[in-house]
Parts: structure tokens; C-alpha cells; sequence
């Protein structure tokens, strides 16, 4: 059975997480990169410890508060720059090859959709400041008030297209995303642009890339 749809993760799989920095990295100074990890690194983190405790907080605050704490951990970056890094996550920048991506599946008459632990207010603001709007659904996890990588939230997909797991393949920069979504049945393909060692071998993803122009031609 060959997939119906491509399924994309948002931040760091279409949009450059570390692009706020990026364009402020500057005025952050030369801790800029570490203060950047810590930054992304937390926003996870209280994601997944919410959801294992039950409880939800959506992915912008959760943003803010990474944010705060990156200030607190580096303190050679300058507090005065908190609105402008939040400003520049709110309008972050795609990945240089992300627009080609999507136009090529759908010239191929896939259908193609972004899956995120995104706010809908974050994703339409990422979405809209990259142009990448020619997509056919943006699931958010706030529907559910569940993050990944629970299976509630891959359901949504397989729910809003009303295809099987099987016809899904999933796109993610994201190790740990591409674990939890083939656990769920998507076909995952893991954009692994840093060469990150493999991990979660009980679930390893169909086939590995290291940019998303692979996927223009890739059959899966």
C-alpha cells in the first residue's frame, strides 16, 4: 500500500529552531548557541513532562518560560532581547528546502500536512511568515491538550484524513518524534541533518535523509 499523504513535524523538521537566534546572534553574544539549545531543549522537556503528569500548557507559554530560563542559565545574553527572540519564534524561518519539498509531493498528488506540538496561533505565524500555506491540513496538538509522543496526537491524522496509519508517512528532524509516530504505524522518515548517532532501535524509521529536497522523488 503506498502512502496517500506526507505528514510533516513542524519545528525543526520545516521551520530552523535556532533561526530567532539566528538573526539576533549578535546582540546575544557568543553564548548565543548554547543559550539556543537550552532554550529548545527546555520547551521539550516541559512538554513531556506535562503530559506524563497529566497535565497542559500550551506550547507558546511553554516557548516563553524555555525562553526565561535560557536567560537565567546564560546570563551574558541580554533580558532586553526577550521580545525581539519571541518575535523572530513566533515568524520563524523555514528551512531553505522546505517549500520545494511540499510543491514536488503535491505535484505528485500527495496530500501534505504539518502535525505539531504548535499552538495554532504559532503554527499559522510560522506558516504564514515562510509561505508555506498550499498544505492541506495543520494538526495542532491543542485540540487534545496532549503532546508528543503520545498516540492520541498521531491520531489526529489518521482521524482528519481518514487513512490508516500505514498510508501515512511521517516526516521528523526529530528522533524521538519518528520513534513515538512509527510505534503508532506512520511510515517515518528521520531528516537526520546533524548525523545524530541511532537511537530506539525497536523502531526504527523506513528511511533516513539528510535534507527534505530527498524527498521529491522518494518512494515509500
Amino acid at each position: 500500500m503506498p502512502a496517500r499523504a506526507f505528514v510533516f513535524d513542524a519545528y525543526g523538521t520545516l521551520f530552523d529552531v535556532h533561526a530567532a537566534i539566528a538573526r539576533h546572534r549578535g546582540a546575544a553574544g557568543p553564548d548565543a548557541d548554547r543559550f539556543s539549545e537550552i532554550w529548545r531543549n527546555k520547551q521539550l522537556e516541559y512538554a513531556w513532562l506535562l503530559s506524563a503528569a497529566g497535565h497542559y500548557v500550551d506550547f507558546w507559554t511553554l516557548t516563553e518560560r524555555a525562553l526565561d530560563y535560557a536567560f537565567a542559565r546564560v546570563p551574558t545574553v541580554d533580558r532586553a532581547l526577550r521580545a525581539t527572540l519571541l518575535d523572530a519564534y513566533f515568524k520563524l524561518d523555514a528551512f531553505p528546502d522546505a517549500r520545494a519539498a511540499l510543491t514536488a509531493l503535491k505535484a505528485r498528488g500527495m496530500k501534505t500536512a504539518i502535525l505539531s506540538n504548535g499552538s495554532p496561533k504559532m503554527l499559522s505565524g510560522a506558516v504564514e511568515a515562510a509561505r508555506l500555506e498550499d498544505l492541506d491540513a495543520v494538526f495542532s496538538v491543542d485540540t487534545i491538550r496532549l503532546y508528543k509522543p503520545r498516540a492520541e496526537v498521531y491520531a489526529l491524522v489518521t482521524g482528519g484524513f481518514r487513512l490508516a496509519p500505514a498510508e501515512i508517512a511521517f516526516v521528523s528532524s526529530n528522533r524521538w518524534d519518528v520513534m513515538g509516530a512509527t510505534a503508532f504505524g506512520f511510515r517515518c522518515i528521520w531528516v537526520n541533518r546533524a548525523n545524530a548517532p541511532e537511537e530506539y532501535p525497536e523502531f526504527a524509521p523506513v528511511k533516513v535523509v539528510r535534507e527534505l529536497g530527498a524527498l521529491a522523488t522518494l518512494e515509500i
